[in-house]
Protein backbone atom coordinates (compact mmCIF):
# COMPACT_ATOMS: atom_id res chain seq x y z
CA UNK A 1 0.00 0.00 0.00
CA UNK A 2 1.42 3.24 -0.95
CA UNK A 3 1.71 5.86 1.34
CA UNK A 4 1.01 9.85 0.52
CA UNK A 5 4.22 12.11 1.36
CA UNK A 6 3.95 14.01 4.38
CA UNK A 7 2.99 17.80 3.47
CA UNK A 8 5.61 20.55 4.04
CA UNK A 9 4.61 24.17 5.38
CA UNK A 10 6.52 27.05 3.98
CA UNK A 11 7.88 27.93 7.73
CA UNK A 12 8.65 24.17 8.06
CA UNK A 13 11.13 24.33 4.71
CA UNK A 14 14.55 23.04 5.79
CA UNK A 15 16.40 26.02 3.38
CA UNK A 16 20.12 27.69 3.76
CA UNK A 17 21.31 30.86 2.87
CA UNK A 18 24.34 29.44 0.53
CA UNK A 19 27.52 30.18 -1.67
CA UNK A 20 28.83 33.63 -2.02
CA UNK A 21 25.97 35.56 0.25
CA UNK A 22 27.27 33.46 3.32
CA UNK A 23 31.10 34.34 1.67
CA UNK A 24 30.60 37.93 1.68
CA UNK A 25 28.49 38.41 4.95
CA UNK A 26 31.27 37.24 6.80
CA UNK A 27 33.66 39.31 4.78
CA UNK A 28 30.84 42.46 6.08
CA UNK A 29 31.05 42.97 2.00
CA UNK A 30 27.37 44.24 0.02
CA UNK A 31 25.23 40.84 -0.43
CA UNK A 32 23.83 41.43 -3.99
CA UNK A 33 21.85 38.15 -4.69
CA UNK A 34 20.69 35.98 -2.29
CA UNK A 35 20.71 32.04 -3.06
CA UNK A 36 19.30 29.01 -0.68
CA UNK A 37 19.15 25.70 -0.48
CA UNK A 38 16.74 23.53 0.63
CA UNK A 39 17.07 19.98 2.08
CA UNK A 40 14.81 17.17 2.47
CA UNK A 41 12.16 18.20 -0.48
CA UNK A 42 11.09 17.23 -3.69
CA UNK A 43 9.50 19.11 -6.83
CA UNK A 44 6.01 18.13 -6.34
CA UNK A 45 6.36 19.62 -2.93
CA UNK A 46 7.67 22.89 -3.42
CA UNK A 47 5.17 23.58 -6.22
CA UNK A 48 2.37 22.59 -3.83
CA UNK A 49 4.09 25.41 -1.46
CA UNK A 50 4.04 28.33 -4.53
CA UNK A 51 7.13 27.92 -5.76
CA UNK A 52 7.96 29.10 -9.36
CA UNK A 53 10.19 26.18 -11.34
CA UNK A 54 12.83 27.51 -13.89
CA UNK A 55 15.51 25.34 -13.83
CA UNK A 56 15.91 22.77 -16.59
CA UNK A 57 18.63 20.56 -15.50
CA UNK A 58 18.21 20.77 -12.17
CA UNK A 59 15.71 22.10 -10.03
CA UNK A 60 15.38 25.88 -8.95
CA UNK A 61 12.94 27.77 -7.79
CA UNK A 62 11.40 31.22 -7.31
CA UNK A 63 9.77 32.34 -3.79
CA UNK A 64 6.59 33.13 -4.64
CA UNK A 65 6.76 36.66 -2.41
CA UNK A 66 10.43 37.57 -2.43
CA UNK A 67 11.36 35.84 -5.92
CA UNK A 68 14.91 34.90 -4.30
CA UNK A 69 16.11 31.51 -5.85
CA UNK A 70 16.02 28.01 -3.91
CA UNK A 71 17.32 25.04 -5.04
CA UNK A 72 17.44 21.59 -4.45
CA UNK A 73 20.23 20.09 -2.57
CA UNK A 74 21.76 17.75 -5.57
CA UNK A 75 25.01 15.63 -5.99
CA UNK A 76 26.61 16.24 -9.51
CA UNK A 77 28.52 13.11 -11.46
CA UNK A 78 31.00 13.65 -14.49
CA UNK A 79 29.80 12.22 -17.57
CA UNK A 80 31.05 14.10 -20.79
CA UNK A 81 33.70 17.19 -21.22
CA UNK A 82 33.12 20.74 -20.35
CA UNK A 83 31.57 22.67 -17.85
CA UNK A 84 28.20 21.12 -19.34
CA UNK A 85 28.68 17.58 -18.75
CA UNK A 86 27.75 16.65 -15.67
CA UNK A 87 24.21 14.60 -14.57
CA UNK A 88 22.49 15.73 -11.78
CA UNK A 89 20.85 13.77 -8.72
CA UNK A 90 18.39 15.51 -6.81
CA UNK A 91 16.09 13.97 -4.51
CA UNK A 92 15.50 14.38 -0.77
CA UNK A 93 17.51 12.25 0.55
CA UNK A 94 20.75 14.41 -0.39
CA UNK A 95 22.21 15.85 2.63
CA UNK A 96 23.55 19.80 3.24
CA UNK A 97 26.99 17.93 2.93
CA UNK A 98 26.73 16.21 -0.19
CA UNK A 99 25.76 19.44 -1.93
CA UNK A 100 28.37 21.90 -0.29
CA UNK A 101 30.77 18.78 -1.79
CA UNK A 102 30.28 19.58 -5.47
CA UNK A 103 30.95 23.68 -4.94
CA UNK A 104 34.50 24.70 -6.13
CA UNK A 105 35.65 26.51 -3.48
CA UNK A 106 35.57 26.27 0.40
CA UNK A 107 34.72 29.69 1.03
CA UNK A 108 31.74 29.30 -1.35
CA UNK A 109 30.73 26.14 0.22
CA UNK A 110 29.24 27.24 3.64
CA UNK A 111 25.46 28.07 4.79
CA UNK A 112 24.21 29.87 7.38
CA UNK A 113 20.94 28.45 8.80
CA UNK A 114 17.68 30.71 9.53
CA UNK A 115 19.21 31.27 13.30
CA UNK A 116 22.78 32.54 11.62
CA UNK A 117 24.29 29.02 12.69
CA UNK A 118 27.18 28.26 9.64
CA UNK A 119 27.10 24.92 8.46
CA UNK A 120 31.17 24.68 7.07
CA UNK A 121 32.01 21.45 6.52
CA UNK A 122 35.12 22.10 4.86
CA UNK A 123 36.39 24.47 6.58
CA UNK A 124 35.59 27.37 4.78
CA UNK A 125 35.55 30.07 7.48
CA UNK A 126 39.61 28.95 7.90
CA UNK A 127 40.53 29.79 4.79
CA UNK A 128 38.88 33.22 4.65
CA UNK A 129 40.31 34.09 7.86
CA UNK A 130 43.63 33.19 5.91
CA UNK A 131 42.93 34.63 2.12
CA UNK A 132 43.06 31.42 0.40
CA UNK A 133 40.92 30.47 -2.08
CA UNK A 134 41.15 26.44 -2.07
CA UNK A 135 39.22 23.62 -4.09
CA UNK A 136 36.59 21.60 -2.39
CA UNK A 137 37.47 18.57 -3.52
CA UNK A 138 39.19 16.51 -6.38
CA UNK A 139 36.02 16.94 -8.52
CA UNK A 140 37.34 20.57 -9.34
CA UNK A 141 39.18 19.27 -12.30
CA UNK A 142 36.28 18.12 -13.86
CA UNK A 143 34.91 21.42 -14.44
CA UNK A 144 36.79 23.98 -16.82
CA UNK A 145 34.94 26.81 -15.93
CA UNK A 146 36.06 26.70 -12.93
CA UNK A 147 39.42 27.81 -14.08
CA UNK A 148 37.87 31.54 -14.83
CA UNK A 149 35.90 31.51 -11.90
CA UNK A 150 39.11 30.98 -8.82
CA UNK A 151 40.26 33.54 -11.66
CA UNK A 152 37.52 36.34 -10.85
CA UNK A 153 37.49 35.68 -7.36
CA UNK A 154 41.34 35.97 -7.05
CA UNK A 155 40.76 39.31 -8.95
CA UNK A 156 37.76 40.47 -6.91
CA UNK A 157 38.83 39.74 -3.15
CA UNK A 158 42.19 41.18 -4.02
CA UNK A 159 42.20 43.99 -2.12
CA UNK A 160 41.04 41.44 1.23
CA UNK A 161 44.56 39.96 0.62
CA UNK A 162 42.97 36.67 -1.17
CA UNK A 163 45.44 34.46 -2.52
CA UNK A 164 45.09 30.75 -4.56
CA UNK A 165 46.34 27.66 -2.81
CA UNK A 166 49.32 26.28 -4.55
CA UNK A 167 47.28 22.95 -4.48
CA UNK A 168 44.29 24.68 -6.22
CA UNK A 169 46.73 26.59 -9.06
CA UNK A 170 48.26 22.95 -9.91
CA UNK A 171 44.82 21.78 -11.03
CA UNK A 172 44.41 24.73 -12.58
CA UNK A 173 47.09 23.98 -14.84
CA UNK A 174 46.32 20.56 -15.24
CA UNK A 175 43.00 21.22 -16.70
CA UNK A 176 44.62 24.32 -18.67
CA UNK A 177 46.79 21.02 -20.09
CA UNK A 178 43.71 18.81 -20.38
CA UNK A 179 42.32 21.17 -23.26
CA UNK A 180 38.62 21.08 -21.54
CA UNK A 181 39.39 24.81 -21.84
CA UNK A 182 38.51 24.74 -25.46
CA UNK A 183 34.63 23.24 -24.46
CA UNK A 184 33.42 26.49 -23.00
CA UNK A 185 31.44 28.18 -24.96
CA UNK A 186 32.82 31.52 -26.46
CA UNK A 187 29.60 33.75 -24.66
CA UNK A 188 30.90 31.85 -21.49
CA UNK A 189 34.42 32.86 -21.49
CA UNK A 190 33.56 36.36 -22.60
CA UNK A 191 31.00 36.36 -19.94
CA UNK A 192 33.93 36.08 -17.13
CA UNK A 193 36.21 38.02 -18.42
CA UNK A 194 33.23 41.26 -19.24
CA UNK A 195 32.60 40.16 -15.47
CA UNK A 196 35.97 40.59 -14.24
CA UNK A 197 36.92 44.12 -16.16
CA UNK A 198 33.69 45.89 -14.89
CA UNK A 199 34.61 45.37 -11.06
CA UNK A 200 36.07 48.62 -9.76
CA UNK A 201 33.14 51.38 -10.45
CA UNK A 202 31.69 55.00 -8.76
CA UNK A 203 29.31 52.90 -6.70
CA UNK A 204 31.52 49.58 -6.16
CA UNK A 205 32.57 48.26 -2.82
CA UNK A 206 36.46 47.97 -4.30
CA UNK A 207 36.51 51.69 -5.17
CA UNK A 208 38.48 50.13 -7.58
CA UNK A 209 38.94 46.66 -9.15
CA UNK A 210 41.88 44.52 -9.93
CA UNK A 211 41.21 42.59 -13.35
CA UNK A 212 44.31 42.48 -14.14
CA UNK A 213 45.09 39.96 -11.74
CA UNK A 214 42.47 37.69 -13.56
CA UNK A 215 44.52 37.90 -16.54
CA UNK A 216 47.45 37.38 -14.27
CA UNK A 217 46.17 34.51 -12.99
CA UNK A 218 45.16 33.00 -16.26
CA UNK A 219 48.59 33.36 -17.56
CA UNK A 220 49.86 31.67 -14.21
CA UNK A 221 48.20 28.55 -14.71
CA UNK A 222 48.86 28.48 -19.01
CA UNK A 223 44.84 29.42 -19.41
CA UNK A 224 46.07 32.74 -21.24
CA UNK A 225 47.48 30.85 -24.25
CA UNK A 226 44.87 28.83 -24.67
CA UNK A 227 41.49 31.18 -24.30
CA UNK A 228 43.89 34.46 -25.90
CA UNK A 229 46.99 33.52 -26.89
CA UNK A 230 47.29 37.31 -28.89
CA UNK A 231 47.54 38.18 -25.33
CA UNK A 232 49.63 35.45 -23.51
CA UNK A 233 52.45 35.65 -26.11
CA UNK A 234 53.42 39.58 -24.90
CA UNK A 235 54.73 38.34 -21.51
CA UNK A 236 58.78 38.24 -22.52
CA UNK A 237 58.47 40.42 -25.13
CA UNK A 238 60.65 43.54 -24.41
CA UNK A 239 60.49 47.52 -24.84
CA UNK A 240 62.75 50.33 -25.02
CA UNK A 241 63.63 51.20 -21.41
CA UNK A 242 63.71 54.61 -22.03
CA UNK A 243 59.99 54.82 -22.26
CA UNK A 244 59.47 51.37 -20.95
CA UNK A 245 60.91 50.73 -17.94
CA UNK A 246 59.29 47.46 -17.02
CA UNK A 247 60.33 46.49 -20.52
CA UNK A 248 58.09 43.25 -20.07
CA UNK A 249 54.65 44.16 -22.84
CA UNK A 250 52.75 41.65 -20.80
CA UNK A 251 53.79 43.56 -17.95
CA UNK A 252 53.20 46.68 -18.98
CA UNK A 253 49.49 46.14 -20.31
CA UNK A 254 48.55 44.95 -17.25
CA UNK A 255 49.75 48.23 -15.66
CA UNK A 256 48.18 49.62 -19.01
CA UNK A 257 44.98 47.69 -17.60
CA UNK A 258 45.39 49.17 -13.64
CA UNK A 259 45.61 52.72 -14.80
CA UNK A 260 42.59 52.24 -17.22
CA UNK A 261 40.48 50.89 -14.02
CA UNK A 262 41.86 54.25 -11.87
CA UNK A 263 40.68 56.69 -14.70
CA UNK A 264 37.16 54.83 -15.37
CA UNK A 265 36.07 54.45 -12.04
CA UNK A 266 34.59 57.44 -11.73
CA UNK A 267 31.79 56.68 -14.98
CA UNK A 268 29.02 56.57 -12.96
CA UNK A 269 27.48 52.89 -13.14
CA UNK A 270 24.05 53.95 -15.79
CA UNK A 271 27.42 54.31 -18.24
CA UNK A 272 28.97 51.47 -16.39
CA UNK A 273 29.73 50.04 -19.92
CA UNK A 274 31.73 52.92 -20.95
CA UNK A 275 34.05 51.97 -18.38
CA UNK A 276 34.28 48.23 -19.24
CA UNK A 277 35.15 49.40 -22.91
CA UNK A 278 37.78 51.34 -21.93
CA UNK A 279 39.44 48.17 -20.13
CA UNK A 280 38.90 46.25 -22.44
CA UNK A 281 40.54 48.50 -25.00
CA UNK A 282 43.52 49.36 -22.63
CA UNK A 283 44.00 44.87 -22.81
CA UNK A 284 43.98 45.43 -26.85
CA UNK A 285 46.28 48.53 -27.69
CA UNK A 286 49.84 46.57 -28.07
CA UNK A 287 48.35 43.42 -29.06
CA UNK A 288 50.95 44.15 -32.68
CA UNK A 289 53.69 44.09 -30.21
CA UNK A 290 53.28 39.88 -30.36
CA UNK A 291 54.30 39.67 -33.91
CA UNK A 292 57.33 41.86 -34.18
CA UNK A 293 60.18 39.94 -35.27
CA UNK A 294 62.55 39.33 -32.36
CA UNK A 295 65.05 40.43 -34.49
CA UNK A 296 63.71 43.60 -34.15
CA UNK A 297 63.43 43.76 -30.20
CA UNK A 298 62.75 45.92 -28.36
CA UNK A 299 61.62 48.07 -31.27
CA UNK A 300 58.15 47.81 -32.51
CA UNK A 301 58.01 49.96 -35.20
CA UNK A 302 54.34 49.37 -37.07
CA UNK A 303 52.93 47.75 -33.93
CA UNK A 304 49.67 49.94 -33.84
CA UNK A 305 48.29 48.84 -37.60
CA UNK A 306 49.62 45.19 -36.94
CA UNK A 307 47.99 44.81 -33.90
CA UNK A 308 44.56 45.40 -36.17
CA UNK A 309 43.43 41.92 -37.16
CA UNK A 310 44.56 40.36 -33.87
CA UNK A 311 42.29 42.48 -32.41
CA UNK A 312 39.51 41.69 -35.24
CA UNK A 313 39.99 37.90 -34.07
CA UNK A 314 39.80 37.93 -30.89
CA UNK A 315 36.09 40.23 -31.14
CA UNK A 316 35.15 37.65 -33.52
CA UNK A 317 36.27 34.59 -31.29
CA UNK A 318 34.74 36.05 -28.28
CA UNK A 319 31.86 37.36 -29.79
CA UNK A 320 32.77 40.77 -28.23
CA UNK A 321 29.75 43.26 -28.39
CA UNK A 322 30.78 45.64 -31.56
CA UNK A 323 31.26 48.97 -29.72
CA UNK A 324 34.38 47.19 -27.59
CA UNK A 325 35.39 46.15 -30.98
CA UNK A 326 35.37 49.46 -32.28
CA UNK A 327 37.15 51.53 -29.33
CA UNK A 328 39.36 48.75 -28.96
CA UNK A 329 40.52 49.17 -32.76
CA UNK A 330 40.76 52.65 -32.45
CA UNK A 331 42.86 52.57 -29.33
CA UNK A 332 45.27 50.00 -31.02
CA UNK A 333 45.77 52.28 -34.38
CA UNK A 334 45.95 55.76 -32.91
CA UNK A 335 47.54 55.68 -29.33
CA UNK A 336 50.62 56.10 -30.64
CA UNK A 337 48.91 59.47 -32.55
CA UNK A 338 47.71 60.54 -29.09
CA UNK A 339 51.15 60.35 -27.47
CA UNK A 340 52.77 62.44 -30.45
CA UNK A 341 49.77 64.99 -30.74
CA UNK A 342 51.76 68.08 -30.43
CA UNK A 343 54.39 66.85 -32.75
CA UNK A 344 51.57 66.46 -35.32
CA UNK A 345 50.70 68.98 -37.98
CA UNK A 346 46.87 70.23 -37.53
CA UNK A 347 46.67 68.37 -41.40
CA UNK A 348 47.34 65.11 -39.35
CA UNK A 349 45.22 65.95 -36.28
CA UNK A 350 42.41 66.53 -38.57
CA UNK A 351 43.00 63.46 -40.57
CA UNK A 352 42.81 61.06 -37.13
CA UNK A 353 39.64 62.75 -35.90
CA UNK A 354 37.92 62.36 -39.23
CA UNK A 355 38.85 58.40 -38.92
CA UNK A 356 37.93 58.32 -34.81
CA UNK A 357 34.63 60.15 -35.63
CA UNK A 358 34.48 62.79 -33.21
CA UNK A 359 31.71 64.81 -35.63
CA UNK A 360 28.77 61.77 -34.78
CA UNK A 361 30.57 59.90 -31.67
CA UNK A 362 32.12 62.32 -29.58
CA UNK A 363 31.93 60.26 -26.26
CA UNK A 364 33.55 57.79 -27.73
CA UNK A 365 36.81 60.20 -28.26
CA UNK A 366 36.67 60.58 -24.68
CA UNK A 367 37.05 57.13 -23.83
CA UNK A 368 39.66 56.71 -26.24
CA UNK A 369 41.43 59.91 -24.52
CA UNK A 370 41.29 57.53 -21.40
CA UNK A 371 42.53 54.57 -22.94
CA UNK A 372 45.38 56.35 -24.81
CA UNK A 373 46.47 57.85 -21.20
CA UNK A 374 45.99 54.72 -19.58
CA UNK A 375 48.54 53.40 -21.66
CA UNK A 376 51.11 56.47 -21.03
CA UNK A 377 50.44 55.89 -17.45
CA UNK A 378 50.84 52.43 -17.43
CA UNK A 379 54.53 52.55 -17.17
CA UNK A 380 57.09 51.69 -14.35
CA UNK A 381 57.56 55.14 -12.79
CA UNK A 382 55.05 56.85 -15.02
CA UNK A 383 52.32 56.83 -12.76
CA UNK A 384 52.04 60.06 -11.88
CA UNK A 385 53.69 62.15 -14.91
CA UNK A 386 51.58 65.06 -16.38
CA UNK A 387 49.23 64.13 -19.92
CA UNK A 388 49.30 67.60 -21.88
CA UNK A 389 48.24 66.05 -24.77
CA UNK A 390 44.73 65.16 -23.38
CA UNK A 391 43.76 68.62 -22.41
CA UNK A 392 45.70 69.81 -26.42
CA UNK A 393 43.25 67.14 -28.12
CA UNK A 394 40.17 67.83 -26.22
CA UNK A 395 41.11 71.89 -26.86
CA UNK A 396 41.19 70.65 -30.44
CA UNK A 397 38.16 68.31 -30.76
CA UNK A 398 35.82 71.10 -29.26
CA UNK A 399 36.95 73.92 -31.70
CA UNK A 400 36.75 71.28 -34.72
CA UNK A 401 33.16 70.58 -33.53
CA UNK A 402 32.35 73.90 -33.42
CA UNK A 403 32.36 74.34 -37.06
CA UNK A 404 29.55 73.83 -38.70
CA UNK A 405 28.32 73.49 -42.48
CA UNK A 406 25.25 76.67 -41.89
CA UNK A 407 27.78 79.47 -42.23
CA UNK A 408 28.84 78.37 -45.58
CA UNK A 409 25.09 77.65 -46.71
CA UNK A 410 24.67 81.28 -45.85
CA UNK A 411 27.49 82.10 -48.18
CA UNK A 412 25.79 80.24 -51.02
CA UNK A 413 28.30 77.40 -50.57
CA UNK A 414 26.98 73.72 -51.77
CA UNK A 415 27.86 70.08 -52.21
CA UNK A 416 31.62 69.14 -52.00
CA UNK A 417 32.62 73.45 -51.73
CA UNK A 418 30.75 72.94 -48.62
CA UNK A 419 32.95 70.03 -47.40
CA UNK A 420 36.17 71.47 -48.24
CA UNK A 421 35.60 75.27 -47.00
CA UNK A 422 34.97 73.34 -43.48
CA UNK A 423 37.97 71.34 -43.73
CA UNK A 424 39.90 74.09 -44.03
CA UNK A 425 38.22 76.06 -41.57
CA UNK A 426 38.66 73.33 -39.09
CA UNK A 427 42.43 73.23 -40.39
CA UNK A 428 42.82 76.78 -39.37
CA UNK A 429 41.06 76.21 -35.46
CA UNK A 430 43.23 73.43 -35.03
CA UNK A 431 46.43 75.19 -36.10
CA UNK A 432 45.47 78.51 -33.66
CA UNK A 433 44.95 75.74 -30.57
CA UNK A 434 48.37 74.02 -31.38
CA UNK A 435 49.57 77.61 -31.17
CA UNK A 436 47.94 78.38 -27.67
CA UNK A 437 49.13 75.12 -26.50
CA UNK A 438 53.07 75.43 -28.03
CA UNK A 439 54.25 76.34 -24.44
CA UNK A 440 53.57 72.95 -23.13
CA UNK A 441 56.57 70.30 -23.95
CA UNK A 442 55.75 67.48 -26.50
CA UNK A 443 56.32 64.01 -25.21
CA UNK A 444 57.40 61.61 -28.05
CA UNK A 445 56.96 58.44 -28.19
Amino acid sequence: MLTSKPEIKNSELNSYLVGGAVRDKLLNRPIKDEDYLVVGASIEQMIKLGYHQVGKDFPVFLHPKTKAEYALARTERKQGQGYTGFSCYFAPDVTIEQDLLRRDLTVNAMAMDHNGKIIDPYNGQNDLNDRILRHVSDAFIEDPLRVLRVARFAARYHKYGFTIADETLTLMQEISASGELKCLTPERVWQEMQLSLADGGANSDTNSGNPEVFFEVLQQCNALEELWPELAVLWGIPNPALWHPEICSGIHTMMVLQQAVLLTQAIPDEHSDHRTAVRFAALCHDLGKGVTSDKLWPSHKGHETSGLPLVERICGQLKVPSHYKQLALKVCEFHLHCHKAFELKASTLLKMFNQLDIWRKPEEFDLFLMACKSDFLGRLGFENRAYPQEQYLQAAVKAARKVTAQPFLEKGLQGLAIKEAMAKERLSVIANIKADFAHLNPTPQ
